[in-house]
Parts: C-alpha cells; sequence; structure tokens
C-alpha cells in the first residue's frame, strides 16, 4: 500500500550522523524533568510531574518485550505505576512485522504471559484490524495505519526503555510510538519497506528516521494535549528489546528517568546525556546512533513541529534545581553495573557483567 504524500519519491533529509551541540540549537524550551532514582518510587515521582494531561481511559505504551527479554523496564515497577497512579489505564502494543514470540495476537499473549505482564489489562491494538490517523504536513505519508483500538483512547503515555536500536540507532519516545503504534501488517510495512521490494527492511538511514517520525506524529497530534512522554535509561544495550535474550551486552552505565510533554525534549536531552557521559561511556551508544543516522529523528521532529531540541532540565531529586545534561550525568562512572532485576530467566550474566 502506497498513501505517499507527494507526486514521484520525495528526498531524504540529512545529517543523522552528525550531533548538534547545545549552544547550536535555536527556539524556545520544553521543561524536562530528571530523577536518578532508578525504582519504582523513582517512576512514579516523576510520573507525577507530567501526570496533569492525562485522563481518561488512558493508553500506556510500553515495549513489553520479546520472550523473556533482559532489559526491559522491570515489571515490579510498572506494577507499582499502576497500583497506585493507573487504575484506569491499559499497557497497549501491536504486533510485530517480522515473524517471531509476538508477530500473531495469539502467540504476542503468550509472550505477555512469560514475561509477567498479567497485573493489568494489555491491549494488543491491531488485534482487530487497523485505523488509519492523519499525518499533517508528511513528506512521506498522507495517512498512517495504526493499531484500530488505539481509538478507544482517551491519553497516552509513552513509557519508554530508552536504548539502542538497530535501524534507528536508538529508541526513545519517537521509537516507541513510531513503530509501537504501527499496526504489524500494514503499518509497520509502509515504514520500512518500499512498495514492491522483496527487501522487508530496505528503507535505512535518513529515510527510516523520517518515515518513523512521521508515523509518531501521527499519534502525538492525535492525543495533542493529552500525552506525555517518560525515558527510562537503564540497562540500555545498543540493541532494540525486541532482540530479547540476543540483544548486545549492557555496557553503557545507567542514567536515570527523565519525562516531558514535549517528546522531542523528551529524545534529546537523552542523547545529550549519552554524548555527555564521562570516560567514554557513552561510546558504544553514539556509535550505534551516529552509523545508524540516528540524529536525524531529533531534526525531523523539530521540522515537524513536533516540539523543542532546547529544554529546560530540572532535578526532583535536588529541589527542582535548573540542570544541564552534562551535570546530570556528572560523576556516572564508564561501564554498567548490573542490578537486582537483572536475574530474570534467560539473561546471560556472564555475556552481560561488566569486566
Amino acid at each position: 500500500m502506497d498513501n505517499r504524500n507527494t507526486a514521484g519519491r520525495p528526498a531524504a533529509g540529512t545529517g543523522g550522523s552528525r550531533y548538534v551541540p547545545y549552544h547550536e540549537r535555536t527556539g524556545a524550551e520544553s521543561a524536562v524533568y530528571f530523577t536518578r532514582d532508578l525504582s519504582a518510587e523513582g517512576l512514579k515521582r516523576i510520573y507525577d510531574r507530567i501526570s496533569g494531561t492525562l485522563g481518561g481511559k488512558i493508553a500506556v505504551k510500553l515495549h513489553t518485550g520479546e520472550a523473556e527479554g533482559p532489559n526491559i523496564i522491570p515489571r515490579p515497577w510498572v506494577k507499582a505505576l499502576f497500583e497506585n497512579r493507573l487504575e484506569n489505564a491499559s499497557i497497549v502494543e501491536t504486533n510485530t512485522y517480522y515473524e517471531g514470540s509476538r508477530y500473531t495476537t495469539d502467540v504476542h499473549r503468550k509472550t505477555l504471559e512469560t514475561n509477567g505482564w498479567t497485573f493489568c489489562p494489555v491491549d494488543v491494538l491491531d488485534e482487530d484490524g487497523v485505523a488509519a490517523f492523519p499525518v499533517k504536513g508528511g513528506k512521506w505519508f498522507r495517512e498512517m495505519h495504526v493499531g484500530s483500538h488505539l481509538k478507544n483512547y482517551d491519553s497516552f503515555l509513552a513509557l519508554t526503555h530508552f536504548k539502542g536500536h538497530t535501524m534507528g540507532g536508538f529508541g526513545g519516545s519517537n521509537k516507541n510510538i513510531g513503530i509501537g503504534c504501527a499496526d504489524g501488517r500494514i503499518g509497520k510495512a509502509e515504514i520500512h519497506t518500499t512498495p514492491g521490494s522483496d527487501d522487508m527492511w530496505d528503507i535505512k538511514e535518513e529515510e527510516f528516521m523520517e518515515r518513523m517520525t512521521e508515523s509518531a506524529k501521527s499519534t502525538v497530534d492525535h492525543f495533542s494535549g493529552h500525552i506525555a512522554f517518560i525515558n527510562v535509561m537503564r540497562n540500555m544495550s545498543v540493541s532494540c528489546d525486541c532482540e530479547g535474550c540476543e540483544a548486545e551486552p549492557v555496557v553503557t552505565p545507567d542514567i536515570g528517568i527523565l519525562a516531558s510533554l514535549d517528546i522531542l525534549a523528551a529524545d534529546n536531552a537523552c542523547i545529550d546525556m549519552i554524548y555527555g557521559l564521562p570516560g567514554g561511556g557513552g561510546k558504544a551508544l553514539v556509535e550505534r546512533v551516529e552509523s545508524r543516522h540516528g540524529l536525524r529523528q531529533l531534526s525531523y521532529m523539530k521540522e515537524m513541529g513536533m516540539g523543542n531540541d532546547r529544554y529546560t532540565l530540572i532535578d526532583i531529586d535536588n529541589g527542582d534545581r535548573k540542570i544541564t545534561a552534562a551535570e546530570a550525568v556528572r560523576g556516572i562512572e564508564p561501564g554498567w553495573i548490573p542490578d537486582e532485576y537483572n536475574t530474570f530467566p534467560g539473561r546471560n550474566d556472564l555475556k552481560n557483567k561488566r569486566i
């Protein structure tokens, strides 16, 4: 299916491998909240800073992971958030484009049970087909096909495990929504595959970033005024959670949790922290981001009017003091140190230990 917005083939932008330092950016600033407290309590505290925009029936887009995937947000944290803050909410997911443990709704539900997502409703959004959300000002699309159940929600929380990504360079809120809300057969194909191609993954680099971002914009616009973003910077392999137990070893140190009402500010602040990690702690993720031209996600979000790449970073651990991304990561030792939640079945402990 080809729903391109212009005749012929648009030209992708450039610059996806160049990091733009903060002092080179222009425009307004958005508020981004930050805590170093990687725990259920930290997640609840930072959620409270952005929860005012959420109400009614809330969709919580979470990457629930392949079977026994080791790096997903710890289930006890999410369970505590639901029990204490999100009584009228459901985790929402879509089926995958590739064959595997989340390819159809039936096998997907078995994987959800394996991974322990049994304490709240989980809605497989494309179980009953698709809905078409408009893409305002899109270069590649007039509309994006998302799971049809997404229309049933009043507000939306992107609860994202920030990490690397094999094709996108990094997976933040933009990826969580752009890929994660597109249905498994039509929407994800529109993002990943040129119509008529024999290679289902032939769209790469800047074009892929732009298509994914336009997909995310369709959902962000749909929930405009009733959407918020949380990025959890923990267990940040260069691999996505969709790689499950086959993910590359975690080497990037844990940082904290960020939240904002601005998707671009949230993702850009995370990238700034990765680039600012002392002692080369961010080297592996930086290489993954730049080699895949993943920074085009950020510049295209700005071009599409999705938010600001400048922000005020608010340290909720220290009286809401305003800090820089460099201050947020100051003193973090290079290398990853496993925590108490790194003992899930399927984890290869020797593979992931810091050495």
